[in-house]
């Protein structure tokens, strides 16, 4: 399907994370905050625009806490927390189709029963499709975040942003919930973001989208339309670049 005339982007990596799928100081996943995330989705999804969305698993299971209380092995507690990204991978694709799109489920490691196996020309095959992509099961490996998994789908995939939903409205000079001085950057290059430390992303990841020169936005995803406004283009939250 092409693309708005109007939108710089033609492909997109949408990451959203597992927090996403529940409430605030809650976890599993909540109906009404599934359906929000799937309506969302479906709206940006009919400009045209190719998506990919990469899920994180926080909501399930977070590997790296598992393992520091000491009973689990860090490899063995990440691999739970994949497994909690295919969970919320295979909710959100039910939730798609349940809209009446089509959207397919391609996972990093092999679940034959629920989801494909990502293999890259499948992905772009879907695209050609005018399918949406749900991208579970991280990278395929421990000690890598959902986050450095969309930097390396958009590589392979070729997508001309990442888009990283959050809930605060984009990259702050300090926590805005914690610092009311705190002033939200419009735009940043990869450089200043690692020199000033600002945790947009791990740093696996932020360098990766360096390198590939692969820009990132930052956004607010829990405002209604702001998925599509962002994949249209406009300039909402903070856009990361070289």
């Amino acid at each position: 399907m092409p693309s708005q005339p109007n939108s710089p982007y033609q492909r997109v990596i949408l990451k959203i994370s597992g927090e996403s799928f529940s409430k605030p100081g809650e976890g599993g996943i909540v109906a009404s905050e599934l359906d929000a995330i799937a309506k969302e989705i479906s709206d940006a999804a009919s400009s045209g625009i190719q998506i990919a969305v990469v899920v994180g698993g926080g909501n399930i299971i977070r590997g790296a806490m598992l393992a520091e209380q000491g009973q689990i092995d860090r490899s063995t507690a990440d691999y739970m927390g994949i497994l909690g990204t295919v969970i919320n991978g295979m909710a959100l694709r039910e939730a798609l189709i349940g809209l009446g799109l089509d959207c397919r489920l391609m996972t990093a490691i092999e679940i034959p029963a629920v989801a494909e196996a990502f293999i890259r020309a499948r992905a772009i095959r879907h695209f050609e499709k005018g399918r949406i992509i749900v991208l579970a099961a991280g990278t395929g490996n421990p000690f890598f975040t959902t986050d450095t998994c969309a930097a390396l789908r958009g590589a392979e995939l070729n997508a001309d942003v990442l888009l990283k939903a959050t809930k605060v409205d984009g990259v702050y000079t300090s926590d805005p919930a914690k610092d009311s001085e705190a002033k939200r950057y419009a735009q940043l290059t990869f450089a200043e973001a690692l020199e000033k430390k600002l945790g947009v992303m791990d740093l696996t990841a932020l360098t990766m989208c360096m390198e590939h020169d692969m820009p990132i936005v930052v956004f607010d995803f829990k405002k209604p339309g702001n998925i599509r406004r962002v994949v249209s283009g406009e300039q909402i939250g903070t856009l990361i670049t070289n």
